[in-house]
């Protein structure tokens, strides 16, 4: 089952309302917000770390980006970097690279979200390509996947 399946199965098994769009293809998470036309601060960007050795999944709004130093110090983590290419495609094995959704929970991963995003009452998230995406209430995403909410990310620019 590819990423996006598993995700809409995932989500009607849990009796959540969510809309599938589709849109011209997109990388970034900024990208994302301008072919869906919404603001950026409501599109989840998703940014896989590996904090001592394990994978995390952090989960910001598109225009901020993760302060390592500030998430290292937060998580008593004595060593975090970015995720490589080789080791998002061994986690996220059914998702384009790049493309994952903020539902760490369905690939073993804890889930990090940065507070701004929860401001919002519906979030846009990719369904694990780069061409489509999910919009559903926040409260729902987070009722599913339970994330730990810390301030880890800065706004870009």
């Amino acid at each position: 089952m590819q990423c996006r399946e598993k995700l809409e199965a995932y989500l009607r098994e849990q009796g959540v309302a969510y809309e599938l769009h589709h849109h011209a293809q997109a990388f970034t998470a900024q990208e994302v917000a301008q072919r869906e036309h919404v603001p950026g601060r409501r599109v989840a960007k998703v940014v896989v770390v590996w904090a001592d050795g394990a994978p995390a999944m952090l989960v910001l709004p598109a225009p901020f980006k993760v302060d390592l130093e500030h998430l290292a110090e937060t998580l008593g983590a004595q060593h975090v970097r970015m995720a490589r290419e080789d080791e998002l495609a061994v986690v996220f094995p059914d998702c384009e690279l790049g493309a994952m959704p903020p539902f760490g929970n369905l690939y073993d991963v804890p889930v990090y979200v940065d507070p701004r995003l929860a401001e919002n009452d519906t979030i846009v998230v990719q369904a694990g390509t780069h061409t489509e995406t999910i919009s559903l209430r926040y409260a729902d995403f987070e009722r599913l996947v339970h994330p730990r909410t810390l301030p880890f990310a800065r706004q870009i620019g």
